[in-house]
């Protein structure tokens, strides 16, 4: 008989079963002790979901091939976490729809470290841009900060690099799954952070990157930080998604000003206007945490 644990995993495997239908589910067998014996009919009478969403959730629990799954995942040497473990972050049960569960490689108690600055931009980023973040977070790293970004090209990958050349630690947060990491370039990174530092996902490893995933990943980024860096965003920017978690989660926002003239520009200098404080040094971003 599967434990709780692995049947909540089984359950957050299920295509048709979305945060809401989890929460439903667990509202009305809490313990999951029935999940092999759960009938369309009484779920359809206890929980709010459409008979065709039932009928899925029921045939994906029954088709899912669990043994099978989770001996790959534990060969892969692969951790899982749950919202109901003590290991779970609590930055992160405090956010809108937490993950149920977060699968990563790594050192998950990175997730409890202080000083966790995130860190992100834009996917072209200028010269400008990638001397500045330099600049301004080789200091924090050297003073034991963690740098979190979503391994994407660009101001994420170079956060990444940052760190692990100045044998600080950073965290990689995946918008799709861990066996499907993108871009490719960045696999190398990927794959030495998954060593030495920590990547995980919310995410079942197989699940193939879509681009909704990728908004979705950033309230995780702003979530499990104490502040968030902006550097070089266009005017209508991805980045700006995760500005929009940050001020929800009363999170400090960060934004680097740039040249006016520059479309990479605009996005972070109206964060500026709009009451993100100007970091010019690291000490700008110090003084905040301490």
């Amino acid at each position: 008989m599967l434990e709780f644990k692995k049947k909540l995993i089984l359950l957050h495997h299920c295509k048709s079963a979305t945060w809401k239908s989890i929460q439903d589910i667990l509202r009305f067998d809490p313990s999951l002790s029935r999940m092999f014996q759960w009938t369309g009919s009484e779920l359809q009478k206890n929980l709010y979901l459409k008979p065709s969403q039932i009928h899925n959730i029921l045939r994906e629990i029954h088709a899912f091939p669990y043994h099978t799954q989770f001996n790959l995942y534990e060969n892969n040497n692969l951790k899982i976490i749950t919202i109901f473990d003590d290991e779970y972050p609590e930055k992160l049960r405090n956010i809108h729809t937490p993950p149920w569960v977060l699968y990563g490689k790594g050192d998950f108690s990175l997730l409890k470290n202080k000083n966790m600055l995130a860190v992100v931009g834009s996917r072209n980023p200028s010269s400008y841009g990638k001397s500045a973040i330099k600049q301004v977070i080789e200091p924090l790293i050297n003073k034991g900060f963690t740098i979190i970004s979503g391994l994407a090209k660009g101001i994420d990958l170079e956060a990444h690099i940052i760190a692990i050349r100045e044998k600080g630690k950073t965290i990689g947060i995946l918008g799709g799954g861990i066996f499907h990491l993108y871009p490719k370039e960045n696999i190398p990174y990927a794959l030495e952070m998954m060593k030495n530092h920590l990547v995980f996902s919310e995410y079942p490893p197989f699940t193939k990157p879509e681009p909704w995933m990728f908004a979705a990943r950033n309230r995780l980024i702003s979530g499990v930080s104490d502040g968030i860096l902006i550097v070089e965003a266009k005017e209508k920017s991805g980045t700006l998604i995760t500005v929009n978690y940050a001020l929800e989660q009363g999170k400090e926002v960060f934004a680097l000003p740039g040249n006016i003239t520059s479309e990479l520009s605009k996005g972070a200098n109206f964060l500026i206007q709009e009451g993100a404080k100007l970091v010019l040094s690291a000490t700008d971003i110090e003084n905040e945490f301490y």
